[in-house]
């Protein structure tokens, strides 16, 4: 898997907001992606130094369309601590 294909957003919440005080900042990786693979993503993507990476699956909602229940699909998310001093200049202003 390509580097560039491991991120494939940034995640922009309060819960995130409140994360970049601590250095920590989310994305939404590939399904497929490992924790080297998303340390290394974020390392040559932002110019940081990552110090850890802490990886969950987030499971699908049942949504209804009309009288149909349909289950969306579960998605992957990343939560990369920087090195004391690092920053990512992206999600400044946000």
């Amino acid at each position: 898997m390509h580097l560039y294909e491991v991120l494939r957003r940034p995640l922009v919440t309060e819960k995130t907001t409140l994360l970049q005080e601590q250095n920590r900042y989310a994305f939404e990786v590939a399904r497929k992606a490992a924790k080297p693979q998303i340390k290394e993503a974020v390392e040559a993507a932002f110019k940081v130094k990552v110090a850890k990476v802490n990886v969950m699956t987030v499971p699908g909602k049942m949504k209804r369309i009309g009288r149909r229940q349909v289950l969306t699909p579960s998605w992957k998310k990343a939560v990369v601590t920087l090195e004391p001093g690092g920053k990512i200049e992206f999600f400044e202003g946000v």
